[in-house]
């Protein structure tokens, strides 16, 4: 990927992806607790506009290439090396609902394995997604892309395609279809991408229901045969405007369908909700115990 490909990469994306969440917004200015030092207040600003950061902290600043620098402690050419395959832009496609995606004449699958890569590992515990959760339903996969190769979270879809993810990007491996689940009942749920559906699983670890993973609002057509049947229907899609008409979609197909995203209407998406109550958890303050372990 050319160089100016590469900072046009989103600063905020890319924190986000690392498990980084601003303390506030204002307006183009996104401000977080310093992913590069440890802070009680907000001193680093993400300016949107420009796509460039700075830590008042320590008064380091720059582009996406000198923040990868400075997270991972790497050289120029390591980070640019990190950041080749992220997102992709220079050979993004737009689809239905405006959703991007990488284009997938340029990916092959090499293997496929139990997951084990620390680098997946560690992106699946920032989107609160436990291991055993994840490896019931995806695999590592090895795969390449204009000759360089690369590791991610692959979860494959009726057609035996992959949806690939890591912490840089996501992108399918042809071909293209949704991923149906059967578990034999008759109430079926249905999800915009897999990691909403891992999100449900982390929730729900008793569910019994079948379940449709779109993994692209693009294929929501194909899907109107298989709501027959179902007594119950209920919709996990994003809150923008892509998911709500998609939503309006899916009444015209199930008329009863329940809205499941009202649950987390005020997050963009079912996994940053768990993300959210996860972080929730992890500050609440642990009651003291005694030296055999039972909490007084």
């Amino acid at each position: 990927m050319e160089i100016q490909y590469i900072k046009q990469i989103s600063i905020t994306d890319y924190l986000q992806q690392q498990g980084y969440a601003p303390a506030r917004v204002q307006g183009i200015h996104y401000w977080y607790y310093s992913p590069l030092r440890n802070e009680r207040t907000p001193s680093f600003k993400v300016n949107t506009e420009r796509n460039q950061w700075y830590d008042f902290g320590s008064g380091e600043y720059g582009d996406i290439i000198d923040l990868v620098c400075a997270l991972h402690r790497c050289t120029i050419s390591e980070a640019i090396s990190l950041l080749s395959g992220a997102k992709q832009v220079a050979h993004q496609e737009f689809s239905f609902g405006g959703e991007r995606k990488i284009s997938e004449r340029k990916l092959e699958i090499l293997s496929a394995q139990p997951l084990s890569n620390p680098y997946l590992l560690r992106y699946l515990a920032a989107r609160a997604i436990p291991l055993p959760v994840a490896s019931a339903y995806c695999s590592e996969v090895l795969f390449q892309n204009m000759n360089r190769t690369y590791y991610a979270i692959g979860f494959v879809n009726d057609a035996l395609g992959w949806e690939i993810r890591n912490m840089y990007f996501k992108g399918c491996i042809a071909p293209k279809a949704v991923t149906t689940i059967k578990r034999g009942t008759d109430r079926l749920q249905i999800f915009e991408g897999f990691m909403d559906f891992l999100s449900w699983q982390v929730l729900n670890p008793s569910s019994t229901s079948d379940a449709i993973v779109l993994n692209s609002l693009a294929l929501l057509p194909r899907i109107q045969e298989k709501t027959k049947g179902y007594k119950q229907v209920e919709s996990f899609l994003d809150n923008d405007d892509a998911g709500r008409k998609s939503f309006e979609v899916l009444k015209q197909f199930y008329p009863q369908i329940i809205d499941g995203s009202v649950n987390y209407r005020t997050y963009k998406d079912l996994n940053e909700w768990l993300v959210a109550q996860s972080q929730l958890k992890e500050k609440q303050p642990r009651l003291p115990t005694t030296k055999r372990g039972i909490r007084r």
